[in-house]
């Protein structure tokens, strides 16, 4: 169940008409939660950022100088995933992504996190963002007792957004053929390309065939991007 206040901000996010009332919902639920930030940060297909959240203005102007997207593991990571992910498992063995996240400490950003990422209309990428400091025991009974409230959050906060950036609306894509949907739904799943072409009965060159004309006609750089825009659009299901 919905506590009494965490309705009371979904609602007064449903019902704004601007960017400020996304930033307000950001501060009332970081404060509802007591956690040290929330978030929505989007990424288009062309680069372009912009978002709303708690961190302060000097780590986002840090973070736009320094083009940290490029080796962020946040980002890297959920680009990767459907669902939503514990920071602690995303890689953090390289130098730059060590040297990121301390200075990311050292600008107020809590060392534990919970990210949501979220596929949108034309390539949008968005994640949806809870961080505090604290240690792995507390975050993570927090991250179970709070999952799925947050995966509700994060939608509400996207779809708002391309509620109001009206020149983000979703393309018209051609139809994909019913092989082609079957090839898409199974690796959205999780299957592997052979294992995708022994479910179909075909040969992995077939099913090469089948993807390739999916991606053309989703208009994606590659086959996880074709399954995002597949899954955004409403063309697969899983």
């Amino acid at each position: 169940m919905i506590s009494p206040k965490l309705d009371q901000i979904l609602e007064a996010l449903e019902q704004t008409a601007t960017f400020e009332g996304l930033q307000k919902a950001s501060e009332a639920l970081r404060d509802h939660y007591g956690v040290a930030h929330v978030v929505y940060h989007w990424v288009d297909s062309a680069g372009d950022q912009y978002g709303c959240g708690t961190y302060s203005e000097a780590w986002q102007q840090r973070y736009l100088a320094q083009n940290y997207l490029r080796t962020d593991p946040v980002v890297s990571g959920c680009y990767q995933r459907f669902h939503p992910v514990d920071w602690k498992r995303l890689d953090w063995t390289s130098k730059a992504a060590r040297a990121l996240l301390l200075e990311a400490i050292e600008y107020g950003v809590g060392n534990q996190g919970f990210s949501v990422p979220i596929r949108g209309p034309n390539g949008q990428f968005a994640l949806f963002t809870v961080n505090n400091s604290c240690s792995d025991p507390e975050w993570k009974a927090f991250a179970e007792a709070n999952r799925r409230d947050l995966i509700l959050i994060a939608h509400y906060f996207n779809e708002k957004a391309l509620e109001l950036e009206p020149g983000r609306t979703p393309g018209i894509a051609q139809a994909l053929s019913p092989r082609e949907i079957d090839a898409m739904t199974l690796i959205a799943i999780g299957y592997n390309r052979a294992q995708v072409a022994d479910t179909l009965s075909i040969s992995e060159h077939t099913l090469r065939v089948y993807i390739e004309s999916a991606r053309f006609k989703l208009g994606a750089l590659n086959t996880t991007h074709a399954v995002a825009r597949a899954l955004s659009r409403g063309l697969i299901v899983v």
